[in-house]
């Protein structure tokens, strides 16, 4: 018998540390935006950069500095689906798709996925990876 997970509410900290204007609090990310932070924040850490979880991370960034092209783009859209995979509990039904542009040195990259336990349509966010020197 299979399990199933019944999400709840999800919250995190805007990693720009920005106090709110009027409250100076610092702003928080709620359900999908928490979701999308914490995926992007997956695939741009490099295993053992973080302590006490040396294996957390995705490989992404060796790969930056291969060819631009579709077999690069083919190595880098497995390293994000094993990731997300291996981190992220509260998504499934993953697709990624990694796009090279040549021209730009630039991948990029555009994830869809379905959180688990909430009726919401299937969420998409798109972003760049480029290598840095």
């Amino acid at each position: 018998m299979a399990v199933t997970r019944i999400s709840r509410a999800f919250k995190d900290i805007s990693l720009s540390f920005e106090p709110h204007p009027v409250t100076k609090d610092l702003p928080v990310l709620k359900n999908a935006a928490a979701i999308t932070r914490s995926i992007r924040n997956l695939v741009q850490t490099i295993p053992n950069e973080r302590f006490f979880q040396p294996l957390l991370g995705s490989d992404v960034r060796s790969s930056l500095f291969d060819f631009v092209d579709f077999g690069t783009a083919t190595v880098i859209q497995e390293q994000i689906l094993t990731t997300i995979d291996n981190y992220e509990p509260r998504v499934n039904n993953v697709k990624v798709e990694v796009d090279p542009q040549p021209d730009n040195n630039t991948f990029e990259v555009t994830v869809l996925y379905n959180i688990i336990g909430q009726d919401v349509p299937v969420q998409q966010f798109t972003f760049l990876l480029e290598a840095t020197r």
